[in-house]
């Protein structure tokens, strides 16, 4: 579903990416041109080492560009002071957390960082805040447990709960279904899908689960060694996209079906 009336979140121009030195530049990636709008699911994708990580890297000034410009609702992202980039886009790692002694509760609490005063005081608007989140997750009778206490699912439900408490425009993702299993990589991909679609926002993540990321998203950005392509499922298996993703020796692509299969 194209969303073209939207207001765009996020847009990059003719953005280059990938690694400098005071002697040299390495290109992972260049010429990319995308547009996310408000509300959407975006899945990015492709094979290993083709540079996922490095452009949600960059878009999350992380590391800087090498060439052309990132757009965050219109603005320049290098104008953007921490603080206030931190009030526009959450940041979903798939590095462990730095203390699991923390409750559930208290590590989204964290999401609210951006807004509390110097000493970190909560608000009764950021408590209302949390404890939507935690039900928009489904994790309340999860709230009171020490995160040690959780699977790797249940902790990846946090993590999100936490850029939801951070109320920005974006929320990205980097392989949010990282060591769980098929159930529940699926179960977060239809939780993304559903918030995004209950709360307006824009939600990226990367992932290696590209059959799944078809059927749920909105928009795919698809990364090559041709470049990089972004537009809705559909469109991208019209125009033979998924055909380049991986060599065609052993995996092939099947349009009817919208999945990869190995090839017999």
């Amino acid at each position: 579903m194209k969303k073209d009336n939207q207001h765009i979140i996020l847009k990059t121009e003719n953005l280059s990416i990938g690694y400098a030195s005071k002697k040299s530049k390495t290109i992972v990636a260049s010429n990319i041109n995308i547009e996310l709008h408000q509300g959407e699911l975006v899945g990015l994708i492709g094979g290993n080492g083709i540079g996922k990580s490095t452009l949600l890297r960059t878009l999350t000034k992380v590391q800087n560009q090498l060439d052309g410009t990132i757009y965050i609702n219109n603005k320049d992202i290098s104008k953007y002071a921490s603080i206030d980039l931190a009030k526009v886009m959450s940041l979903v790692l798939t590095e462990l957390i730095s203390s699991k002694n923390l409750l559930v509760k208290e590590l989204v609490a964290l999401g609210r960082q951006p807004y509390t005063n110097w000493v970190g005081n909560l608000s009764e608007h950021d408590k209302i805040i949390i404890k939507k989140v935690l039900k928009q997750t489904n994790i309340q009778d999860l709230k009171d447990k020490n995160c040690f206490e959780l699977s790797d699912g249940q902790l990846q439900k946090v993590m999100i709960a936490r850029a939801l408490a951070q109320d920005t425009d974006i929320i990205i993702l980097d392989e949010p279904t990282t060591h769980l299993d098929m159930y529940h990589k699926a179960y977060v991909l239809k939780l993304l899908q559903k918030l995004a679609k209950k709360t307006n926002k824009t939600i990226l993540f990367s992932s290696h689960e590209i059959d799944l990321a078809i059927q749920l998203c909105d928009k795919l950005v698809v990364m090559t060694d041709n470049g990089v392509v972004s537009d809705t499922p559909c469109n991208l298996i019209e125009q033979g996209t998924f055909d380049a993703l991986f060599p065609k020796d052993l995996i092939v692509f099947y349009e009817k079906t919208g999945s990869f299969r190995v090839k017999k």
